[in-house]
């Protein structure tokens, strides 16, 4: 039996002490603040729930795989339903399109917008799906070590799907400025402009319009629980305000860590926090990577929420609901191509209240704003202010209802905050952007390079940004781990 550390105590984290706990390893988890889940965390107010972290519950097929590992089912621990729509995408007042769980309803809707478009929709899911199980099976659980990783899942592909952006092909098919945003939605969640994102990554069409959305019942950190739960039960214990201040490093062996001017011996570590922070942990000599290299990083947006308390139920919005009543490309370049402050921002809004009673007390609703934003950028109480204020005007007049007099109270969370509770690197909310030059086994590397039984997870490193993605790290990281060990 190995002791082993683990930094963090976020998806990627949780998921690797799973796996390594049930291999018979001692395994502790330490997380800084005072509750686990990392960014993946809960507010809780006057009755009111509201998940401060991931709100969509994309790709089942992934958490019923987690589970299955442990010969566990997901409705053990959590309970889950499909939402239908999976969401509203307003276009402007009286003007708005629901993602059906029908396709036959949502082919209706996109021929009705524009004649022969649910021909290409139809071929499009078609490579989306094709996609999405080889890069399940090719790429996604693989360590990125290797560029025949990458060379292998290419080979299934056609060359037009790494060499043209998902945006250009989309646009070559599709003209209705509309459909185009909803095409292109999806990757946005891969955190890079989808002029930038190549075609293979349409799989993740297919996880929004095949797979679905959906909600676990209680909100998004019951799967954060469900985990924590099932990590409990295979032995791994979970120190909270446990700051990790340093990693000891002796002849290239990480020796332990120095948590409240302690030190504690390990024989092996691996790091869920964010890598940059990590890294800052070590004594220089042992970094993986300077600062050059984290700045020429193009890095998936920050964001500014707002948890709300209203003292009412909404008319006109579902679930989940995407205002893209303002130009979409111009708000996209100043996340990615001028760095700065939205003038006319898109965001999004989630009420889980609308279909979970349990988000709020009886007759309220539990609301979630968010604009993403640029990392990096300075913001004030005053600026939030303004930008709150914006948002509830667009959402008065597109939704027809009053609801600035019905605000019980409201939360903010933006980059300072990013920086402050997950030491995230600019304040990044997603980690690093999928680019083609960011994929696979051009990502920061999960092995420290310097030091031998140091491991990186998460969202910065294999295989990228997303709560499903981030559980496959947990696990690739626990079998890079488990490797070491056996050798030693």
């Amino acid at each position: 039996m190995k002791k082993i550390a683990i930094i963090g105590s976020g998806f990627s984290s949780l998921s690797a002490a799973c796996y390594l706990a049930q291999a018979g390893n001692d395994v502790t988890i330490f997380e800084k603040n005072e509750a686990i889940g990392g960014r993946a965390s809960q507010f809780k107010k006057d009755g009111f729930t509201f998940d401060t972290g991931p709100t969509f519950y994309w790709m089942p097929d992934v958490f019923d795989r987690f589970f299955a590992d442990f010969d566990r089912k997901t409705s053990d621990y959590y309970e889950i339903a499909r939402l239908d729509p999976g969401y509203k995408v307003y276009f402007e007042k009286d003007d708005s399109l629901d993602i059906s769980v029908s396709l036959d309803k949502l082919f209706k809707a996109f021929e009705n917008e524009e004649p022969g478009s649910s021909k290409f929709l139809k071929k499009f899911l078609s490579m989306a799906e094709f996609n999405y199980k080889a890069a399940m099976d090719k790429v996604i659980y693989r360590p990125g070590k290797s560029p025949f990783e990458l060379v292998t899942f290419a080979t299934m592909t056609r060359l037009g799907e790494f060499t043209k952006s998902i945006s250009k092909t989309i646009r070559k098919h599709v003209k209705s400025p509309r459909l185009i945003k909803i095409l292109e939605f999806p990757v946005i969640f891969l955190g890079a402009k989808p002029q930038n994102i190549p075609t293979f990554y349409c799989f993740m069409n297919y996880a929004d319009m095949i797979l679905g959305t959906w909600h676990p019942k209680g909100g998004f950190y019951k799967v954060i629980e469900g985990i924590s739960k099932l990590a409990n039960e295979l032995g791994v214990k979970i120190q909270t305000n446990a700051a990790v201040e340093k990693i000891e490093v002796d002849k290239n062996t990480a020796k332990g860590l120095i948590i409240n001017k302690e030190f504690l011996a390990f024989d092996s570590i691996i790091s869920g926090a964010d890598y940059h922070h990590t890294e800052t942990l070590l004594d220089p000599q042992y970094k993986n990577y300077n600062e050059k290299y984290w700045e020429k990083k193009t890095f998936a947006p920050s964001a500014l929420l707002f948890f709300v308390g209203i003292n009412k139920k909404l008319k006109n919005v579902n679930h989940h609901t995407l205002f893209f009543d303002t130009n979409f490309d111009n708000h996209i370049n100043t996340i990615y191509s001028e760095p700065s402050w939205p003038k006319d921002p898109l965001f999004y809004t989630s009420f889980p209240s609308i279909t979970d009673d349990t988000m709020a007390p009886e007759g309220k609703e539990a609301g979630v704003f968010l604009i993403p934003l640029a990392p990096g950028l300075e913001d004030t109480d005053a600026i939030r202010e303004d930008y709150f204020n914006q948002i509830i005007k667009r959402m008065e007049r597109i939704s027809g209802q009053r609801l600035s007099d019905d605000i019980l109270f409201k939360k903010s969370f933006c980059v300072s905050d990013f920086v402050f509770s997950f030491n995230a690197y600019k304040g990044n909310a997603y980690g690093l952007a999928n680019t083609l030059m960011q994929t696979a086994f051009l990502k920061p590397k999960m092995e420290n390079k310097k030091v031998k039984n140091l491991i990186y997870t998460g969202q910065l490193t294999v295989p990228g940004p997303g709560v499903p993605t981030t559980i496959i790290s947990g696990k690739i990281a626990a079998n890079l781990t488990l490797k070491k060990l056996k050798k030693q």
